[in-house]
């Protein structure tokens, strides 16, 4: 049964993330945390994070990990096979029609009309992602500069959005290691006394 409603799931993920990557993240959200809870908010910002950083295709990340979190290797590639089955049947399916009739008016304007529903999931998703940072965040200074340098570095130095991926990534994981060493010498001197 599990294996059944990781596919359906990701099938859907697959059939209405047209456009993509921006386009899935949400389906994701909705599918994985919301619906069938088999991951949580954190786990899910903190694999969504790494897996923008690593090449490749979001949704076969996303669909790896959270199918192996749910049901090991065959859950990872049901959950891969669910999300990318329904791409390759309409890429092969309607390749062809879209060519055709690209420049009718009908078919022009359905395609133009998928730029801000895109535009508007994302925001949605990156305004949750934002409140869950600010709350759980220990330094809200931390997240303020965090956010204030890395809008200045994408709209004004129009920095590419891997590098800014990438220096945050280097920068959490030096964070992280330098509270994780000074909690560790803490505890070692109370231990001690």
């Amino acid at each position: 049964m599990i294996y059944w409603q990781l596919f359906i799931a990701f099938f859907r993920i697959g059939i209405f993330g047209f456009g993509g990557g921006p386009t899935m993240v949400p389906l994701f959200h909705t599918e994985c945390v919301k619906k069938y809870k088999w991951v949580t908010d954190e786990d899910f910002a903190d694999n969504l994070a790494l897996g923008n950083a690593l090449p490749g295709p979001i949704a076969t990340k996303l669909a790896a990990f959270i199918g192996y979190r749910v049901k090991g290797w065959k859950g990872a590639l049901v959950a891969n096979i669910g999300v990318v089955l329904p791409i390759v049947i309409v890429m092969i399916a309607l390749l062809e029609v879209i060519y055709k009739w690209k420049d009718a008016p009908g078919v022009y304007g359905m395609i133009q009309a998928i730029g801000p529903v895109i535009a508007v999931m994302t925001g949605v998703l990156t305004w949750e992602f934002l409140q869950k940072a600010w709350q759980g965040a220990p330094s809200k200074t931390g997240v303020s500069v965090s956010l204030a340098l890395s809008l200045v570095a994408l709209l004004f130095l129009d920095w590419h959005p891997g590098i800014v991926v990438g220096i945050a990534l280097v920068i959490s994981f030096a964070y992280s290691t330098w509270s994780v060493r000074k909690r560790k010498k803490k505890d070692g001197k109370e231990g001690a006394a």
